[in-house]
């Protein structure tokens, strides 16, 4: 403590808190009086929260013992969510966890020692402690901030008593070629660091200051109540001063042993994270999900250091327990445990355990393949079979690089097999190792088709986010996902450089030495190739093909129900799109292929066809017109178009611009297909006349699963003659898919129970061979994906919900996903989807689905779009349209009478539900990707203020 002011060595016993802060039930408080551990041999005085007491009394045995660990400059305060939620679960008769949460000694009201206490020296603290307290097992450590190092320091040295690892942002390990956070090193600036530890209360001050939203008072006092004085100030500047910021310093060996050890830790964990920590960031969980690659993880978005106020990671916290330990730990050996727990990083912890987990806490567990399982015809296979052939593989329109006006760029099966096996030998050479992630901030074309089979072919797992989401979107994908590679044009490198994300940096162009070093790049994607000529010319041989269960991609959501969500697919799952898109619509060797939708483009060398994609911003795609499309279809004779139903909103009106030619090659095409969010009628039809020997389809899907069902224009005509229509019928599911509802209830919740009844409405839920395999990094959002499946949270949740009833309609050996889409299957098992789950109006009189009152808004003159929305509390809400007209309002407003008249007699007559309010806008507001899926959440807020007497502005 030389470097901190005389009252940090001040003494003082320990004590209980003053009674009536917020939130902390004094019958909880206890001190402890044990020997402090390693070389000390002096008693100190520990206070800590405890609920044995409360369990005790109701009679219940602990089936083990939480045990808590706070960071700087926090206190045992931090946890006591977690302490009242365990002992309100044990009331209700849930499973009994006890929770011991510590006031590591100097800080909060635990004895004041003058000692300096480095981190040996806390670890054996705490070791010390749970010795006196008999805590020999089952213990689940928890740590926050320093204090998960401490947590973890204790859980490699006890792996006896040890049942589980969790955590919430904190740091195992801190490479020697990167500087500590700045917020840290400012603190620790000669002249800083006692008086804003110690004298002021500046480094407190600026933590609490981390919380979102704003801490209320009462919540500032609780945390700030041990730390009134500078003499009670003195283990916050120690705390500060025991970061080791170099190898010199005397905590660092305890460091790097206790990471290094961590890496022996099989047992199951979580870890729980803020990613708007200026502190503790996503490199640091990237680097804990390196040494803990079987733990389950959730990033919460929005949440930053101070996660433990941000959100609730109690009820999460003891989710994850229910789920894992739905009897109990018991008393196994942490290796034993670890077996068990193996099958880890996503929900269905009873599922197979693959071979290939990936090292990042992505779900790891399948329940439709052996573990290792090589593939017969894997994602290159026709990059094998056709790299002889002259035979173009792909078009660019226009070429990365050239002028426009230049012509399209011819790549044969024969370059593009070449390169991609150059690329991959020069990739391996490079450092790109299987598990390994590559994000990919490349146009598509040739370029970004030879990197992607490149990587997926050595097992790198490739991370693509849609640039459609802008700059803010793909900086938290990126970051989310915390790639160790980028491979990019000049664009996505210099966004790269200047928001901080993070990898080894790769240009898809050669640099000159002064931008190449500005934009930290390494290498250029023409140098990987000829380093992986030169490997090739020294018979250097690919590895072994990745097998089905190997992680392959990331595929970022479009944003556009929330924050942009990372799909994990693998190998087996990718395969099995390809060979469902196949037999559906006849793709393959010989096929054209125009992919207005650039990812769709993607899957042309996988499916044997030759692709393109038309001349457009992939940003924007609003911006592709007919004659682009026309002119793609002549360059590869294209049998098959897909298309946005943005893109083809545009297509359609431009169709007057197309010469003969364009039309006779739209002529050409005999299956056309727009996906990605509903598609009229009227629309299929229009593209029906641009392409008159097309048979229209419109599948229904989304990111997490292509291909659910299919629907043509015929077939949509037919259905919308059923005088029991209710919502948009996008036809029967594909040939191996199972679709279930799960039904919802009067105040608008989705069952855990699945039915395959006819005319049951609420969430969708699908089965496929092609599924994703899970969320990247969202524990909960993977587990409610799943919610009411055999084998995944077969227990109850925190709030005391049964969960896993499903499993009897659902069947437990395949994989289920919950679409968040509502709709039902009628009687001829077509599916309709009637709208977003969240965006159910839940009234007096039950919910409506917002659809079919959309429908029937839309029909009438005057007219051309409309969003049927919420308004008021759950249970009790109004129902109030929002209708863009047609002409454009010039602003929003309310609708004229005659209009608000029309709509509120066509919803009664359609739904049976009541209208209060009619608004018109001059545009309704969108997502990126699409241009076309309506943001309702965002219009039922902006409906609420503009009815409630706030300002009208446009939404």
């Amino acid at each position: 403590m030389s470097r901190l002011p005389s009252a940090a060595r001040a003494t003082s016993p320990a004590t209980l808190p003053p009674a009536g802060l917020d939130g902390l039930d004094p019958s909880w408080s206890r001190l402890v009086t044990v020997p402090a551990g390693g070389a000390e041999r002096v008693e100190r005085t520990w206070h800590l929260l405890d609920n044995a007491a409360a369990l005790e009394a109701l009679g219940v045995e602990p089936v083990g013992t939480v045990l808590c660990v706070h960071g700087n400059p926090t206190w045992s305060y931090l946890w006591r969510r977690l302490v009242a939620q365990a002992t309100e679960a044990a009331v209700a008769g849930r499973p009994a966890w006890r929770v011991v949460a510590v006031d590591q000694l100097d800080m909060g009201f635990s004895e004041r020692t003058g000692v300096e206490r480095g981190l040996p020296q806390r670890v054996a603290d705490l070791a010390a402690l749970t010795a006196e307290l008999g805590l020999d097992g089952p213990v689940v450590t928890l740590g926050h901030d320093w204090g998960g190092v401490v947590s973890m320091g204790w859980a490699v040295d006890h792996p006896g008593q040890l049942a589980a690892v969790t955590m919430l942002n904190t740091a195992i390990h801190q490479a020697a070629d990167e500087p500590i956070p700045a917020p840290l090193r400012l603190t620790l600036a000669r002249g800083v660091l006692g008086r804003a530890t110690v004298a002021t209360t500046g480094f407190i001050d600026v933590t609490l200051g981390l919380a979102r939203p704003r801490l209320t008072d009462a919540v500032r006092t609780g945390y700030r109540a041990p730390y009134l004085t500078a003499a009670r100030r003195g283990g916050v500047g120690g705390f500060v001063a025991d970061i080791p910021v170099d190898r010199r310093h005397p905590s660092r060996a305890e460091l790097d042993r206790i990471a290094a050890s961590l890496r022996d830790v099989a047992v199951p964990s979580l870890m729980l994270w803020g990613p708007r920590d200026p502190i503790f960031g996503d490199r640091y969980l990237d680097d804990l999900a390196d040494r803990l690659p079987h733990a389950d993880v959730h990033r919460f978005e929005g949440a930053g250091h101070m996660i433990a106020e941000d959100v609730d990671y109690a009820a999460a916290v003891l989710t994850w327990l229910g789920d894992r330990f739905p009897g109990g730990p018991g008393r196994a050996s942490s290796s034993e445990v670890g077996r068990a727990s193996s099958a880890g990083g996503g929900p269905a912890a009873t599922a197979t355990a693959s071979a290939d987990t990936d090292p990042r806490g992505t779900a790891s567990t399948t329940t439709e393949e052996a573990p290792g399982t090589v593939q017969d015809r894997p994602l290159w296979s026709h990059l094998d079979s056709l790299a002889d052939s002259p035979d173009a593989a792909l078009i660019e329109m226009v070429p990365h690089g050239a002028a426009r006006g230049s012509g399209p760029r011819r790549v044969s099966w024969r370059l593009l097999s070449r390169r991609v096996h150059e690329i991959a030998l020069g990739l391996r050479k490079h450092g790109v190792r299987p598990g390994d992630r590559v994000s990919l901030l490349v146009q598509p074309g040739a370029d970004l088709t030879a990197v992607l089979y490149a990587c997926v072919r050595i097992g790198a797992v490739v991370v693509v986010a849609d640039a459609g989401l802008g700059v803010r979107g793909l900086t938290r994908a990126v970051r989310g996902a915390w790639p160790d590679h980028v491979i990019g044009q000049l664009p996505g490198l210099t966004a790269a450089r200047a928001l901080g994300w993070p990898g080894r940096v790769v240009s898809t162009q050669r640099l000159s030495p002064v931008l190449a070093r500005s934009l930290g790049v390494e290498t250029s994607l023409p140098e990987i190739a000829a380093l992986g000529r030169r490997a090739h010319e020294a018979m250097a041989e690919l590895p072994d093909p990745p097998v089905a269960e190997a992680p392959a991609a990331i595929l970022f959501t479009s944003g556009s129900t929330g924050p942009a969500k990372g799909v994990v697919y693998r190998h087996g799952q990718l395969t099995a799109l390809r060979d469902a898109l196949a037999d559906r619509y006849g793709v393959g060797p010989g096929t054209g292929l125009v992919a207005g939708f650039a990812p769709f483009a993607l899957l042309g060398p996988a499916l044997g066809a030759t692709s393109v994609t038309p001349d457009m911003d992939v940003t924007s795609p609003r911006t592709l017109t007919a004659r682009a499309v026309a002119a793609a279809a002549e360059a590869v004779d294209g049998t098959v178009v897909f298309l946005s139903p943005a893109a083809l909103t545009n297509v359609v009106a431009t169709a007057d611009e197309l010469d003969d030619a364009g039309r006779r090659a739209l002529a050409g095409v005999s299956t056309f297909l727009s996906a990605g969010a509903p598609v009229s009628a009227t629309l299929l039809a229009a593209a029906g006349d641009l392409m008159p020997g097309a048979v229209p389809h419109t599948p229904y899907g989304m990111t997490e699963g292509l291909l659910m069902t299919d629907v043509t224009l015929d077939e949509v005509r037919a259905a919308s003659g059923d005088p029991s229509a209710n919502g948009v019928c996008v036809g029967l599911p594909a040939a191996t898919v199972q679709v279930r509802i799960a039904p919802l209830d009067e105040a608008g919740r989705a069952s855990d129970d699945f039915s395959d009844a006819a005319g049951v409405t609420g969430e969708i839920v699908v089965s496929a061979p092609h599924l994703k395999h899970g969320y990247d990094r969202l524990w909960l959002t993977d587990r409610a994906s799943v919610r009411g499946v055999a084998g995944v949270g077969d227990t109850t949740d925190v709030s005391g919900t049964a969960v896993g009833s499903g499993a009897s309609s659902a069947g437990s050996s395949a994989r289920w996903h919950r679409t968040g889409d509502v709709g039902h299957v009628d009687e001829l098992g077509r599916l309709w989807v009637e709208g977003r789950l969240p965006h159910v109006v839940t009234t007096a009189s039950g919910p409506l689905t917002p659809v079919a009152a959309e429908q029937v808004v839309e029909s009438l003159a005057g007219v051309a779009r409309a969003a049927v929305v919420g308004v008021g509390p759950a249970g009790t809400q109004q129902v109030v349209v929002v209708a863009e007209a047609s002409p454009g309002a010039r602003r929003p407003g309310l609708a004229s009478p005659e209009l608000s008249t029309a709509v509120r007699a066509a919803v009664h007559d359609a739904v049976g539900h009541r209208v209060a309010a009619v608004l018109v806008v001059p545009a309704l507001p969108t997502d990126v990707r699409h241009n076309s899926k309506i943001d309702r959440a965002r219009l039922a807020a902006w409906a609420e203020s503009v009815l409630a007497g706030g300002r009208m502005r446009r939404p």
